[in-house]
């Protein structure tokens, strides 16, 4: 049996600064598994816009690449940068942060008993390059009650995330049938291509 050391060490980034330019607790959280000490910058000066055109699928791409760009300062040349964005598309209805109690209603009466697609993409820049990787998964809710839906928005305010829902929450315990896929990506970050990305930027 390997002893256990007396504290964890961090993963080695060879001198290299990771930021997340994210506010997300759950992408920090996520970031935070994978055992690299980053720091958390949200200035940003990106709109968060796209042409009515754009595929749906290329939607999480746009905007992360777009959060990136939008970043308020020049990069340093030991400086790594992560943004992300997570997208839900179900029966063709794009699906974002809902603005109010209504709307997060609305949201899940429409996912109840249906299949939807979360696209979360992920893109890593510093101050030469930049590389962006998109994951999909699929999931699957059971029918869900009125007084399930009113119980969660009421008492989780999912007015910061997707498709106004976090599979971490009540609403994923007693209302996910299956998913096909990672449950990270539906969380919000696709951490298996983030750690990749990551890996390849440190060199």
């Amino acid at each position: 049996m390997l002893p256990l050391s007396a504290q964890q060490r961090d993963m080695d980034t060879k001198g290299k600064k990771i930021i997340l330019g994210s506010g997300s607790p759950r992408r920090k959280e996520l970031l935070e598994g994978l055992g690299i000490t980053f720091i958390v910058d949200t200035g940003n000066s990106f709109d968060e816009a796209y042409s009515p055109e754009t595929p749906h699928e290329k939607i999480p791409e746009i905007l992360a690449e777009g959060k990136s760009q939008g970043f308020h300062r020049k990069l340093e040349s030991n400086e790594i940068l992560m943004t992300s964005d997570t997208l839900v598309i179900c029966d063709d209805h794009v699906m974002g942060k809902p603005h109010c109690r209504e709307e997060a209603i609305n949201m899940l009466r429409l996912l109840s008993g249906r299949m939807h697609k979360v696209i979360t993409a992920v893109t890593v820049r510093d101050s030469s390059r930049m590389k962006t990787v998109s994951d999909t998964a699929l999931v699957y809710f059971k029918q869900l009650s009125d007084n399930e839906i009113e119980y969660y928005v009421d008492n989780y305010r999912p007015f910061d995330k997707a498709g106004a829902y976090g599979i971490q929450e009540w609403i994923g315990y007693i209302g996910i049938d299956r998913i096909e896929g990672s449950y990270f990506t539906i969380m919000g970050l696709p951490v298996h291509h983030a750690y990749a990305l990551l890996l390849e930027f440190i060199g």
